[in-house]
């Protein structure tokens, strides 16, 4: 086989980290349980200086076992936050069974190759991951 993938190919998981709100609806939809994820929250004072505080959850660990995963993009799908998208770059073969299990460090590189949806109109407002992918983008750059 010759020439380049389509477009929108599977090939590994990226992980946008700032959409990621540790909902779990990712690892309990997956139906081989090959995502885990640790979080703890977080206490965020009342911005009004009034009211009660805020918590919020924190990422700690999103890892996929590439080893298990059937790329059946059932997580992909039901992220309700848009923090998971298909990159069309292929993971090189690895020598040892435990380096197919991708941490988010690795998981958030491949972010940098996701391509951006199509565009359905060409009047329309760009879409939103497009828009958070390029303020990501901004703040941090390639990590490589």
């Amino acid at each position: 086989m010759s020439g380049a993938l389509p477009a929108r190919s599977r090939g590994v998981i990226a992980l946008l980290e700032e959409n990621c709100t540790s909902c779990m609806l990712c690892a309990r939809e997956c139906p081989v349980w090959c995502i885990d994820i640790d979080s703890h929250q977080e206490t965020l004072p009342s911005p009004s200086g009034g009211g009660r505080d805020r918590t919020r959850n924190v990422l700690d660990r999103f890892a996929i076992d590439y080893s298990i995963c059937m790329y059946c993009s059932i997580c992909v799908e039901v992220c309700p936050f848009d923090a998971l998208h298909w990159s069309p770059e292929l993971a090189p073969a690895e020598v040892d069974l435990r380096d197919l299990t991708h941490e988010k460090g690795r998981l958030r590189d491949w972010m940098w190759t996701v391509p951006p949806p199509d565009v359905l109109d060409e009047h329309a407002e760009q879409a939103k991951e497009v828009l958070a992918a390029q303020k990501a983008a901004r703040r941090s750059g390639p990590q490589r």
